[in-house]
């Protein structure tokens, strides 16, 4: 926690010595007004000069103005700086999570990352913020007040040791007891999250099997945890201010109780034994506010490791150290020998990888479920790297090339297609963002979008929910598609993403992009050969390794695995004209 403190707070040092020293003015004032107050009543009132009441009280007004005034700007500049803090961690977060490959985001699941980024983010900042505006008063209250305290009479003191004694011990075990408690409490609202996330994303299928009750038991299976934790700690914060205010009372009256002998004895004045009072007062308050800080802290310090865990998990994917800028735009795309494995996984996914999609051709990788084609797409981009052999983009290792030049030269539409809480337009310029809507309507066009679109109340202007969820599978991938092709990338990489389209629409769309794309180099994984026999070669993929490549007449003649793929689809075809 310290490392992020220090970190993440350089910036605001200015504001935080502002708050230091606003606090240490406010906390002097406090402990002067009690002994102005004593020698009022001692000074003044009990020998009737009215003079020194009015000169001491006009004293006390302006003491009093100025603790306020600085109490107001050491919270203004403590919030500014707590508030700035917990900005810029949040930033920290997402920019660093953005680094991440698809493995460290499956590492730890966006229900986490999203607890981190905002619940997290806000425990550390609430440390900040109490702090600043309370808490680093809180030993020099103490101290001072101490201090004062034995000034006005020594023979009280071994009575705010006593309450020191109890009311630290009190806090100190319930302290103890909670933080367990609030590293349960985080687990906890992850797992909810989770749950919530899931049922939310899932809400159809859960309707389509009927499983609503089953969701709702576990929706308030894991609510109830949470719930449960959550009562267990506030029960125990609860108990922390009527610890205090006990403590505090008994020690008021024991002042009374004790000081009134000693003012019978002439060893004290009533002026000191009401300024001794206000001193135990203030000396007591401090103490709870400092262990507010103990409250705050656990739970602070827990969320702090869970954000340091993100910040210390570096990516998959580094990028380069002296990247590659200037690349020779022709779009060639090659794999010389690519494995890819899982860490701590049996067996590689792929093995040994070697074809090359020269510009203005297709290049079609076909296999059965499992057999390693996503993976493959997701070296192109370098969604994840690969874990042996080199994946080229026009002769440069990707791993070389400047991440940005990479991305550029590539437009991916991956096999779900997800699209951004907006407009039609928002979504497709995301690949362009200076397209015009002339060139977005040629894209749509192209996509076989454009009727729908069209039809929409707002055309380009019309709505689109987050995710897409609004329009169907087919129009989210056609969508996705024109977005690609806004781009004008020199390797296309289509991921299945005509898997949502009927067959008329799937002919035209790829008459359509034959004629768009015809200078670029264009990957596609499809699941249907009827799609592909047309394509420049084929890749057949067989658990992890290619089983031939040519096209789809070499193939029927020299690779099995192809061949019995065509067989089963064409058999299937013919199964259903039957029925």
């Amino acid at each position: 926690m310290i490392r992020l403190l220090a970190q993440y707070l350089r910036p605001y040092a200015p504001l935080v010595a502002g708050v230091i020293l606003l606090q240490l003015t406010q906390a002097v004032a406090s402990l002067i007004l009690p002994t102005l107050n004593a020698s009022i009543i001692d000074d003044g009132v009990a020998t009737g000069d009215t003079g020194t009441i009015w000169r001491l009280g006009g004293l006390m007004l302006l003491v009093s103005l100025l603790q306020i005034g600085a109490q107001i700007g050491a919270i203004w500049f403590g919030a500014k700086a707590a508030m700035s803090f917990g900005r810029d961690l949040r930033e920290s977060i997402f920019v660093h999570g953005l680094s991440f490959s698809g493995r460290e985001v499956a590492l730890f699941g966006a229900p986490t990352l999203i607890t981190r980024n905002t619940n997290d983010v806000q425990q550390v900042q609430m440390l900040v913020l109490m702090t600043a505006t309370m808490i680093v008063s809180a030993p020099l209250t103490a101290i001072g007040g101490i201090f004062m305290a034995l000034r006005e009479d020594v023979g009280l003191s071994w009575l705010i040791l006593a309450a020191i004694v109890a009311l630290g011990t009190i806090i100190g075990v319930l302290i103890a007891q909670m933080a367990p408690l609030f590293q349960s409490q985080q687990r906890r609202i992850d797992t909810l999250n989770r749950v919530l996330r899931e049922q939310i994303s899932g809400l159809r299928v859960i309707r389509a099997f009927v499983r609503e009750p089953t969701e709702a038991a576990r929706f308030d299976r894991a609510n109830a945890e949470l719930t449960d934790t959550a009562t267990r700690v506030g029960r125990r914060m609860a108990m922390i201010f009527p610890s205090v205010f006990v403590v505090m009372n008994v020690s008021s009256v024991a002042v009374v109780w004790f000081g009134a002998f000693r003012i019978a004895d002439g060893n004290l004045q009533v002026g000191q034994l009401t300024a001794y009072l206000a001193y135990l007062t203030q000396i007591l308050m401090s103490v709870m506010m400092a262990t507010m800080m103990l409250m705050i802290a656990p739970r602070a310090a827990v969320s702090s490791g869970r954000i340091l865990e993100v910040f210390e998990t570096p990516t998959s994917v580094t990028p380069p150290a002296q990247p590659v800028t200037p690349v020779d735009q022709r779009g060639e795309l090659r794999f010389e020998g690519v494995s890819f494995s899982y860490p701590g996984a049996e067996k590689p996914v792929l093995t040994d990888i070697t074809f090359t999609a020269m510009p203005g051709t297709t290049t079609a990788i076909i296999g059965s479920t499992g057999s390693g084609k996503s993976t493959l797409i997701n070296l192109i981009p370098r969604l994840t790297d690969a874990t042996g052999g080199i994946v080229k983009v026009d002769g440069v290792d990707v791993r070389d090339l400047d991440p940005d030049v990479l991305w550029g030269r590539i437009g991916l539409v991956p096999q779900r297609p997800y699209l951004f809480s907006g407009t039609v337009a928002s979504n497709l310029r995301m690949g362009n963002p200076e397209a015009s809507d002339e060139e977005l309507w040629q894209a749509l066009e192209i996509a076989q979008a454009r009727d729908f679109v069209e039809r929409m109340p707002d055309g380009l202007g019309s709505a689109i929910s987050q995710g897409g969820t609004n329009v169907s599978g087919g129009q989210r991938q056609r969508l996705a598609i024109a977005r690609a092709l806004i781009r004008t990338p020199d390797i296309y990489v289509f991921d299945d993403s005509f898997s949502a389209l009927d067959v008329a629409t799937d002919a035209r769309l790829r008459a359509a992009l034959a004629r768009e794309v015809g200078h670029a180099a264009v990957v596609t994984v499809a699941q249907r050969v009827s799609t592909i026999r047309n394509a420049d070669q084929i890749v057949v993929l067989d658990d992890g390794t290619v089983a031939g490549i040519g096209t789809h007449e070499d193939l029927l003649r020299t690779c099995p695995t192809y061949a019995e793929i065509v067989e089963s689809q064409f058999r299937a075809e013919d199964e259903e004209v039957t029925a």
